[in-house]
């Protein structure tokens, strides 16, 4: 089988083919007297793979996970996939929550987010699922301005806080700039929580795009472990 043909197919170019080959993505090619490649439906099954995990996943998790199918450590990918799939959820959860607060009618009404005025920039991190450092660099952004305390020094982040660092959370899932994020904060302390709301509704669509993409990417693997597996019989 052609490389053109496989590409055609995908709808991709011949020089992505090779990218995926250099990468270690498919099982070694071998080559006819003429220098040509010889794929074969494998490798078509490789390469179909790749394309549909890519648009879900991301070729960051692709790159992980084919080795480990051409190394025939099948689990292995399988629960990568599936830590994935966890982490997408935990992202639909957060998004929902960063609307739920949104919905708040008045800034005077977020203090009784989870019956506390103050958190620590631990149970923020855990609250919006982000690290701490992706905190601290938002605060020397400007972006927040948390209370410190009179004798410790330590940040008291308010709800209100949260709320922020969960916009500033989800406006970057959707890679707008800090050019927007400050926009849109501005905008919050305005009470005017349109904008921000748009853009949280916006990420959740996408996350529900990302899982259909998913389905159908696990799909094409399932596809690729049946073959892999007939070969080793």
């Amino acid at each position: 089988m052609k490389g053109i043909e496989i590409a055609n197919k995908l709808n991709i170019s011949t020089s992505a083919l090779r990218h995926y080959e250099s990468w270690g993505l498919v099982p070694k090619v071998e080559r006819a007297e003429n220098g040509y490649r010889i794929y074969t439906k494998e490798h078509e099954a490789y390469f179909q793979c790749i394309r549909a995990l890519y648009s879900g996943f991301g070729m960051d998790l692709v790159r992980e996970v084919m080795p480990l199918i051409i190394n025939e450590k099948k689990l292995d990918a399988l629960w990568l996939i599936n830590k994935a799939q966890v982490d997408l959820q935990a992202e639909k959860e957060t998004a929902q929550r960063t609307v739920e607060m949104l919905d708040l009618k008045e800034l005077t009404d977020i203090p009784k987010y989870r019956n506390k005025n103050s958190f620590t920039i631990g149970e923020v991190a855990k609250e919006a699922k982000v690290s701490t450092s992706s905190i601290r660099h938002w605060e020397k952004e400007g972006l927040i301005k948390p209370k410190r305390h009179n004798e410790s020094g330590f940040r008291m982040y308010s709800p209100a806080d949260i709320r922020k660092v969960l916009i500033i959370r989800t406006i970057q899932r959707v890679a707008y700039s800090l050019d927007i994020v400050r926009s849109v904060l501005s905008e919050l302390d305005k009470n005017n929580v349109a904008q921000a709301k748009e853009i949280a509704l916006k990420s959740m669509q996408y996350i529900d795009y990302a899982l259909v993409e998913q389905v159908r990417g696990i799909a094409y693997l399932h596809n690729l472990l049946e073959i892999v597996s007939n070969k080793e019989r």
